[in-house]
């Protein structure tokens, strides 16, 4: 009986050896080839799954956002709003190795996308819907009665973006001056920033 071939799964497996290549070489060492050895296939094979590296590195760029996507929507929340509200906000900092591969990658792919029309636009979509995300952090803060009656909505918004993004990328680039209770408790200090006191 002839193997039957999950053409999704093998492309997620090169697209994981993407990763590894471009963290250990950088983006200008993952050549088609460095990568179809990393993921223990031919050359050829890989041009089955991907026409070109461009495609390649289109897919391996939107299977980030994917991962994230798919551990936020298996969140277990608790119902109150703060504490969720952090788990959330975890999810974009690189606090464990997974988080770390992939956010090192999205860099990485992010600055590629300066010159490749193709991953900006990934990129701008997933910005967009990380921004989504914080726009309903702060406004479930808000409707709950938990922000401050201050608050100005678009300017903390857009400081939460901004200090997610900040603290990704330092996270990633000076990993030994930014701990992971560190990134936790610099969010935690944060949102109590706009909160009420208690």
């Amino acid at each position: 009986m002839p193997k039957i071939v999950d053409h999704e799964k093998q492309k997620e497996k090169v697209a994981e050896a993407a990763w590894r290549v471009i963290r250990r070489e950088g983006i200008a060492g993952a050549t088609v080839r460095k990568i179809a050895v990393e993921a223990g296939i031919s050359t050829g094979s890989m041009r089955h799954y991907f026409s070109t590296q461009s495609d390649l590195f289109a897919f391996s760029m939107n299977l980030v956002s994917k991962r994230v996507k798919n551990r936020i929507q298996n969140i277990k929340f608790t119902g109150n709003p703060l504490t969720d509200a952090e788990t959330l906000l975890f999810e974009f900092l690189p606090l464990d190795e997974e988080r770390s591969a992939e956010m090192e990658v999205w860099i990485v792919f992010y600055i590629k996308a300066l010159s490749d029309p193709v991953l900006h636009s990934l990129g701008t979509q997933f910005y967009e819907e990380m921004k989504a995300g914080i726009t309903f952090i702060i406004d479930t803060l808000i409707k709950n009665g938990i922000a401050r009656n201050d608050l100005n909505r678009e300017i903390e918004i857009e400081t939460l973006y901004a200090l997610i993004d900040g603290l990704a990328l330092h996270g990633i680039v000076q990993p030994g001056q930014l701990s992971h209770k560190k990134l936790k408790s610099t969010i935690q200090h944060y949102l109590k920033t706009i909160c009420r006191e208690n």
